[in-house]
């Protein structure tokens, strides 16, 4: 018998027989999804030997388990929509999936607490959310197929980020199976817990190296009754003038997005930058703030558009949902677009004016969008333009920032550090991974500096 042969029985002893598919036998898109997260051979192209599908989150202990014995190297994903991002996996034989571990655990809808399985689909817990008029405030990428534990493990939260924080502020809880196969909880379903190590801020983003995600616990809020989006366009200085404004008052915006797309038609010129500001919450205070900053958006000279919504009614007057919808689909590049995607982190204050220093270096530029009040935002431009990165990069350390590759074609990132990291904890990184990972078998070279 082969060892893939021998492999494949080993695994679907734990997880059945349709738990534990072949390489030859995933499906053609899945295979591309995995195989932009690998590191490609530079002689002969080696592919994992099989993607496995545990359903239960004993399978899923028992199958690491197996991993850690047999000294596999692992690639954990959930329904794979963000494989592209990151760094590249070197050496990979199997390919762990939770998307079928989907299950909701508990809503304690009075506490507002939600605990449910890492497969689930965030799409999937907001219509269960919605049914006692609550939702989890995350709009990541790839919202409609993203996976609670993807979401985590990338720190993806978009946004909604403006006002209820991101990933980080809203997980309270979570289950991880270690490298070795073994189970540890983190947290709890209370908002507060004080006790022991935050193990969910160091999972948040950590793309996979430390654990697998199982189960995790978010603090969930209300559905506002009303929701209206100012688009102000205008000169660049005035929107600069605008966001300050905003952002040193007493508003309490949901989100405030700087956007320069020149494929997003809400802008009616390529190089225009426009500031989106949207209030959520009861009628008469989103009423209020929408027209104290209308006025001062209409001081400044900008051209102020108001789109709304009812919580109990169909879109009125102006579709502010497809608003946020188009936005968030630019932002989406498919496996096949061999578009450069940036994740950057300026300082907020200088943020337009960091927007119109990259698109002079980069007029091909297809997308810039950054979160006003943190400064983390995200880029879009041709691989043509890939000459430029440096440039971009240091433009945002200047700015006492960064630049991530997220997603590239796979020989522009073994070519260029697609973290880019700069700090002072690199020892530290290497140590928590030589303490949760000892033998690097999860996502081996996916983080910063190869870790």
């Amino acid at each position: 018998m082969s060892i893939v042969a021998q492999s494949l029985e080993s695994l679907e002893y734990i997880v059945g027989r349709d738990g534990a598919v072949g390489w030859d036998t995933v499906e053609a898109a899945m295979q591309q999804q995995i195989m932009a997260a690998i590191a490609p051979h530079p002689v002969n192209p080696i592919a994992p030997v099989c993607l496995v599908y545990p359903q239960t989150p004993e399978q899923l202990a028992g199958v690491i388990t197996l991993c850690h014995q047999q000294h596999w190297r692992v690639l954990p994903c959930g329904s794979g929509t963000k494989l592209a991002w990151g760094g590249l996996a070197e050496g990979i034989t199997v390919v762990v999936s939770t998307a079928r571990l989907g299950r909701l655990i508990d809503h304690a809808a009075g506490d507002l607490t939600v605990t449910a399985e890492a497969g689930m689909r965030l799409a999937d817990l907001q219509a269960i959310l919605a049914t006692q008029g609550q939702f989890l405030p995350l709009d990541p990428t790839y919202g409609t197929d993203a996976t609670l534990g993807g979401i985590v493990a990338t720190a993806d939260s978009g946004t909604l980020r403006h006002r209820y924080g991101g990933v980080r502020d809203l997980l309270i809880g979570m289950t991880i199976v270690r490298a070795d196969g073994q189970v540890a909880k983190a947290g709890g379903r209370v908002v507060k817990n004080v006790a022991g190590y935050d193990l969910m801020k160091l999972f948040t983003g950590s793309w996979g190296t430390l654990g697998i995600l199982s189960q995790v616990t978010f603090r969930v809020y209300p559905l506002p009754d009303v929701s209206q989006t100012l688009v102000l366009t205008g000169d660049a200085q005035a929107i600069a003038r605008a966001t300050q404004t905003l952002l040193s008052s007493a508003l309490t915006p949901t989100a405030v997005e700087l956007v320069m797309a020149p494929a997003w038609t809400e802008l009616k010129q390529a190089d225009a930058i426009a500031l989106l500001v949207r209030f959520q919450g009861i009628a008469v205070g989103v009423s209020t703030q929408t027209q104290q900053f209308t006025a001062v958006g209409q001081a400044l000279g900008l051209e102020v558009r108001t789109l709304q919504r009812q919580a109990d009614a169909a879109i009125s007057p102006a579709d502010e949902v497809a608003l946020w919808q188009q936005l968030q689909e630019i932002g989406e590049p498919t496996a096949h677009n061999r578009a450069i995607t940036c994740k950057i982190g300026v300082t907020p204050s200088t943020a337009v004016a960091v927007l119109q220093q990259i698109k002079a270096l980069v007029p091909q530029l297809d997308l810039a969008q950054i979160h006003a009040g943190s400064g983390l935002g995200r880029l879009r431009f041709a691989a043509t333009e890939a000459e430029q990165l440096p440039q971009i990069r240091q433009l945002c350390q200047d700015q006492a920032g960064f630049l991530t590759v997220l997603q590239a074609p796979q020989s522009l990132k073994q070519q260029v550090d697609v973290w880019g990291y700069t700090g002072n904890a690199i020892a530290l990184m290497r140590g928590l991974k030589q303490q949760f990972d000892p033998s690097n078998l999860l996502s081996p070279g996916r983080f910063i500096s190869g870790i």
